[in-house]
C-alpha cells in the first residue's frame, strides 16, 4: 500500500510539475506576445505623432499662403483701381475736341480712309470730312 501511495504521490507530483511548465510556457509565450504589442503600440504612436507633425505643418503653410492670398488680393484690387482711373483720364483726353481733331489729322496724314478715323474717334463720317475741311481752310 505505501508502495502505491509513493507512486500515486509521485504521479500527482509529475502531474504538478507538467501543469506548472505548461504555465511557464503558456506565460514566456504572453510575454513574448505583449512585448511585440507593446512594440507595435510605440510604432503606432510614432506614426501618430509624425503625422499630428506634418498635419500642423500643412496648417500652417496653408495659413501662410491665404495670407499671401489676401494680400495679393488686395493688391490687384488696388492695381484694378489705378488701371480704371487712368483709363478714365485717357478717355477724358482723347474725348476732346483738339485730341480728336489731331487723330483725325494724323490719321488722314497716313493715309487712313475716313470710314476708318470715324470708327476709331466714334464721329461720324460727315463731322471727320468736317474736321477735314476745317484743317485745309486753316
Amino acid at each position: 500500500m505505501s508502495q502505491w501511495m509513493l507512486i500515486v504521490l509521485t504521479l500527482a507530483e509529475l502531474g504538478l510539475l507538467v501543469v506548472v511548465v505548461m504555465f511557464y510556457v503558456r506565460l514566456r509565450r504572453s510575454e513574448s506576445l505583449l512585448k511585440l504589442l507593446q512594440q507595435r503600440h510605440e510604432d503606432l504612436m510614432s506614426k501618430i505623432h509624425f503625422n499630428s507633425e506634418l498635419e500642423q505643418e500643412l496648417v500652417t503653410s496653408f495659413e501662410q499662403r491665404q495670407h499671401e492670398l489676401a494680400t495679393l488680393n488686395d493688391e490687384l484690387s488696388r492695381r484694378a483701381e489705378e488701371l480704371e482711373e487712368l483709363l478714365a483720364r485717357v478717355e477724358r483726353v482723347v474725348r476732346k475736341p483738339e485730341s480728336q481733331r489731331q487723330t483725325i489729322l494724323d490719321g488722314r496724314r497716313r493715309g487712313v480712309s475716313v470710314q476708318s478715323l470715324a470708327q476709331s474717334t466714334g464721329l461720324t463720317a460727315d463731322e471727320i470730312e468736317l474736321v477735314l475741311l476745317d484743317a485745309k481752310r486753316h
